[in-house]
C-alpha cells in the first residue's frame, strides 16, 4: 500500500468563509460594546428635567435588584439594569441604606446612588416651642403631620415611666405639662411622634442636673416645683434679664405665705376648666386667690427661665408689673405696683 510521505500530517486550513464569519462576529461584538456603553451612559442621565420631588422608601433588607426595579417603576431612573451595573461597578452594594428619601426625576442615577449610600433620608424639623401649653404642643404636632391618635398616644406619660425626667413627676400630675424640653427635632415620614416626645423628655432630664436639683432644694422646692416656677416665669416676664428678679419675687412670696398673684396661672386654670381665660375663676391654679405654687407647670420652659428659677436675684422686691412695652417694673409696695400698672400696663392689664 502506498501513500505520499507526510500526507498523514497535512495541515487542515480554516476556510476563508469561517475566517470571514469570525471577523464579522468580532466586529459585531465591538460595535455591540460601543452601543451598550452608549446606552449605559444614557441610562445614567436623569429621567427628565422635572425637579418636583417624590418620596421613595427603601424597606430594610431590600436587595439591589428590588431597589432598582422600584426606582424604575417610580420613573426616577431610566434603567434598573444600569442601576445594578453602576452599583456593582462602584462596589456600593452593601452601602445602600434603608429609609425614606426625596428624589426627583432631574437627579442622575449616580446622584441617587450617592444619596442612598450616604443614608440622606428626607427629614423636616418639628419644633416644640418654649412657653406652650401641652394642648398647644399637641396641636403643633398634629399640624406637623402626625395623626391625632398617634399624638395622643405619644403624649401619654405612662409610655415613658422609665425615663429620668418622669421620676420628678408626682403621681397626681396626669400629663406631661412642663416636662417637654423645647427644641427642634428631625422627622421623616416614618417617624412616630413618640420618638420626638422621648427625645424631648431626654433633653429635659439632661437640663435637670444635680446642680439644678440642689438649687431648687436650697429654696425649699422639689425639682418638679422648680419646673412649675420656671413655667410661670416664662409666661410672666418677656426679658430673660428680668426673670431672675421675678423669681426672687415669687420665692419671697412663697416664704412669706403670700399668694403669688400671677395672672397667667389664673388664666391657665380657667382654660383647663374649658372656660375663656379670666382672673376670677376659682381653681387650684388661681394664685391670686390661693397661696403656694399651682399643682403643675403651666407650659414648657426654656434655658433662661430655668436659669432664673435656680439663680434668683438678691433683691427685696415683692411686686412687679409686666408692661405693654415688654419691660417689667418691680416694686416693694402694693401702692407702687398699682401706680406702675396705671402707667405701664393698659392692654395687658385690661386698663
Amino acid at each position: 500500500m502506498s501513500y505520499r510521505a507526510g500526507s498523514k500530517f497535512r495541515r487542515h486550513r480554516i476556510p476563508r468563509r469561517v475566517w470571514g464569519l469570525l471577523l464579522a462576529f468580532i466586529i459585531v461584538l465591538i460595535i455591540g460594546a460601543f452601543v451598550a456603553n452608549d446606552i449605559y451612559n444614557q441610562d445614567l442621565k436623569p429621567v427628565s428635567s422635572n425637579q418636583n420631588t417624590q418620596l421613595f422608601s427603601v424597606p430594610s433588607g431590600s436587595s439591589v435588584t428590588q431597589i432598582s426595579k422600584a426606582l424604575q417603576d417610580a420613573h426616577l431612573i431610566r434603567s434598573a439594569w444600569a442601576f445594578q451595573l453602576y452599583v456593582h461597578a462602584h462596589q456600593a452594594t452593601s452601602q445602600l441604606q434603608a429609609g425614606t428619601y426625596a428624589f426627583s426625576p432631574s437627579q442622575s442615577l449616580s446622584q441617587i446612588v450617592d444619596i442612598l449610600s450616604q443614608g440622606k433620608v428626607t427629614t423636616r424639623l418639628v419644633t416644640i416651642i418654649p412657653g406652650r401649653r401641652i394642648d398647644q404642643v399637641r396641636a403643633d404636632l398634629i399640624n406637623a403631620g402626625f395623626a391625632p391618635v398617634s399624638v395622643d398616644n405619644a403624649l401619654n406619660p405612662a409610655n415613658y415611666a422609665t425615663l429620668p425626667a418622669l421620676a420628678f413627676k408626682p403621681a397626681s400630675a396626669s400629663t406631661l405639662e412642663g416636662l417637654l424640653w423645647p427644641d427642634s427635632f428631625q422627622k421623616d415620614p416614618s417617624t412616630d411622634p413618640s420618638v420626638i416626645v422621648k427625645e424631648s423628655l431626654t433633653e429635659m432630664s439632661q437640663h435637670l442636673t444635680p446642680e439644678v436639683q440642689s438649687a431648687f432644694a436650697g429654696e425649699g422646692l422639689s425639682t418638679y416645683q422648680g419646673i412649675v416656677l420656671s413655667s410661670i416665669l416664662i409666661q410672666e416676664v418677656n426679658k430673660a434679664s428680668d426673670q431672675s428678679q421675678a423669681a426672687q419675687v415669687f420665692l419671697s412670696r412663697l416664704k412669706l405665705n403670700m399668694p403669688l398673684g400671677s395672672d397667667v396661672t389664673a388664666r391657665y386654670g380657667a382654660l383647663q376648666a374649658g372656660l375663656a381665660p379670666n382672673l376670677t375663676y376659682d381653681s387650684p391654679y388661681n394664685t391670686l386667690l390661693h397661696a403656694g405654687l399651682p399643682p403643675t407647670p403651666i407650659s414648657t420652659i426654656n434655658a433662661s427661665s430655668l436659669y432664673a428659677a435656680t439663680h434668683p436675684a438678691s433683691t427685696n422686691w415683692l411686686y412687679f408689673v409686666s408692661g405693654d412695652n415688654g419691660n417689667t417694673y418691680f416694686s416693694t409696695t402694693l401702692q407702687q405696683q398699682q401706680s406702675d400698672k396705671q402707667t405701664y400696663c393698659h392692654k395687658l392689664c385690661g386698663n
